[in-house]
């Protein structure tokens, strides 16, 4: 027996042990208080003869809960834990279906610790912890755990990562070895000969462009919205869309002739309308037709001494012919187009919307036509390129093929583009796989994990919400368990993710951690992170997690085993790059 109960608080218990010199170091030992229930306690504390038990669950029908009812009586037996029966508290039973391996015990060492599979991957989960702590090493040995099995082979894992560094290509390329798994990578590096990652333009809808084009107003998304209901019918060459054209053209400038506002001021817009937007009907050199003379569509805005323009009436009976009387109802959806196709289309939205109505107008919509125009001429336009036609669940197939058989992991190496722009390939990426799930049927039977490297970066409290109504990583944590589609969040700056996004985590990989605002963050938002492990955060070492939730039998520290391969994330060695022999 360890020691008499003195006294019981909240969910300590204090031990008074006189012959605690005795024992060899028993903190954070897992204690037994047998009366008419066992509960199981972790020594948390050990002053003078006093041991502080935090109270953690129940053995119940011959399992360990976790969780507690009741407290203990002052008559409990205590009494330590035998190494024997701690399996049968922080472990599950190795089953290559049902358990996962993790790594061993930090206080047992000889203790190895399984989890609950199908409780860490249906739901979402967490990695955190400082540069240097082993996140990276952590994650890679965990899916090297997954794929390291002798019976069952997990044939139908989709992971999707989003490698912020490029450092995971090494450490799964060994997954291949069993010829039935795939590891597929893409990459961001345009000499590379790897596959580069490209998006069909095509797919995007309204939210992907505003987030692409960085759309921050409401006026902004209709000009958007016009634009895509245009470029499926300027994608086609024929005499229809010449009309369609003209009819946009005509109507934007009927209504700066009939605004009422000076002759200079019409002329220069109509200039500025014709100079840009023009077809073979409508141009500065269009010639009007007149009885006994013709005279070009230029020379009829010319502002006479008087200060108006004398052909006025003749010009609006000759763009009020090109106005449709009924418009063409835009049915097709499977249509293919480019980004220069919806450049197009974006300049017609705009003065179809009226761009020069006011400079309020003319410069927020304008910036949409500045930005797509930027993205054509940049060597970002490669990542937007597609050849062909291809409907949404095929490209997220072709994602998940190669070599004509199932891929596994898919790794994407966004390593080599901006922030801003990787930013936005996640959120586009991860809304097509969302979408995707959202219709499958039956549902939630080809779960996907989205893996985010680095997440601070693209789950963030952005302006989506306000613009778009929805942040689409806030929206998969949300809903997307019951359509199959998980997060996994790995992150040194957990102050810096959404507080929505990761209030949905179910499970946390902790490793240390030094700055006190992340730790103080993380503390308020994980139930089962004590005042104590808050402490021991900033001191545990490399290597070494503290690990939370439903898939874990108990709150508790684990030691994983570095990854074979490893990942390329490794710090710079200064002692052997700097120096060399002194001959």
């Amino acid at each position: 027996m360890l020691g008499e109960i003195i006294e019981i608080k909240e969910n300590i218990v204090i031990v008074k042990c006189q012959n605690i010199n005795t024992y060899n170091n028993i903190m954070n030992n897992y204690v037994l208080l047998r009366d008419t229930k066992n509960i199981i306690g972790e020594i948390i504390s050990i002053q003078g003869e006093n041991i502080y038990i935090n109270l953690l669950g129940e053995i119940k029908d011959n399992s360990f809960i976790f969780g507690i009812t009741t407290k203990p009586s002052f008559k409990s037996n205590v009494q330590l834990v035998s190494e024997n029966n701690i399996p049968f508290i922080l472990s599950y039973q190795s089953d290559e279906r049902k358990s996962l391996y993790l790594g061993k015990s930090a206080i047992y060492e000889n203790i190895s610790i399984h989890i609950n599979l199908n409780r860490f991957f249906n739901s979402h989960f967490a990695i955190l912890g400082g540069t240097g702590s082993g996140k990276s090493f952590g994650f890679a040995r965990i899916v090297q755990n997954i794929f390291n099995t002798k019976n069952y082979i997990p044939y139908k894992a989709s992971l999707f990562i989003f490698d912020t560094y490029g450092e995971y290509h090494n450490a799964f390329l060994k997954v291949e070895d069993n010829p039935h798994i795939a590891f597929k990578s893409y990459t961001t590096r345009l000499d590379s000969n790897e596959e580069i990652l490209k998006i069909p333009p095509f797919l995007l809808g309204v939210d992907d462009l505003a987030i692409l084009l960085n759309a921050t107003t409401p006026n902004q998304l209709q000009v958007l919205e016009k634009a895509l209901r245009l470029v499926k019918i300027f994608s086609r060459s024929d005499e229809e869309i010449i009309k369609i054209k003209n009819d946009i053209i005509a109507r934007s400038v009927l209504d700066i002739l009939l605004s009422g506002r000076p002759s200079v001021q019409i002329r220069d817009q109509i200039f500025s309308i014709l100079a840009f937007y023009k077809t073979k009907d409508l141009n500065l050199d269009t010639i009007l037709y007149q009885p006994g003379y013709n005279r070009a569509l230029k020379h009829c805005l010319i502002v006479d001494a008087d200060g108006k323009i004398r052909e006025m009436e003749l010009l609006t009976d000759f763009f009020s012919k090109y106005l449709l009387e009924e418009k063409e109802e835009i049915t097709e959806t499977n249509v293919f187009y480019t980004l220069n196709d919806l450049e197009n289309a974006i300049d017609f939205a705009l003065i179809s919307e009226g761009i020069l109505k006011s400079e309020k107008i003319y410069d927020d919509n304008n910036l949409l036509k500045v930005r797509i125009h930027s993205l054509i001429n940049s060597e970002a336009k490669i990542y937007f390129e597609y050849e062909n036609y291809i409907s949404l669940e095929n490209y997220i197939n072709t994602l998940l093929t190669k070599n004509n058989q199932k891929a596994q992991i898919i790794n994407f190496n966004i390593n080599y583009i901006d922030d801003r722009l990787a930013k936005t390939i996640v959120k586009i990426l991860a809304k097509m796989l969302f979408d995707v799930l959202k219709n499958l049927k039956p549902r939630a039977s080809l779960p996907f994990h989205i893996i985010l490297e680095e997440a601070h970066r693209y789950v963030q409290n952005d302006n989506d919400i306000n613009l778009l109504g929805y942040n689409i990583f806030e929206r998969i944590a949300k809903e997307g368990r019951k359509y199959g589609i998980l997060l996994g969040l790995i992150s040194q700056r957990p102050s810096e993710l959404s507080e929505t996004t990761l209030s949905q985590v179910n499970n946390f990989l902790i490793f240390k951690m030094a700055h006190p605002k992340d730790i103080e963050y993380i503390y308020k938002l994980i139930p089962f992170l004590t005042e104590e492990i808050k402490k021991r955060l900033q001191i545990i070492q490399p290597g070494y997690c503290y690990c939370f939730g439903p898939a874990f039998k108990v709150p508790t520290i684990v030691k994983l085993e570095k990854p074979n391969p490893t990942p390329e994330s490794n710090n710079v060695n200064i002692s052997n790059t700097w120096f060399i022999a002194n001959n």
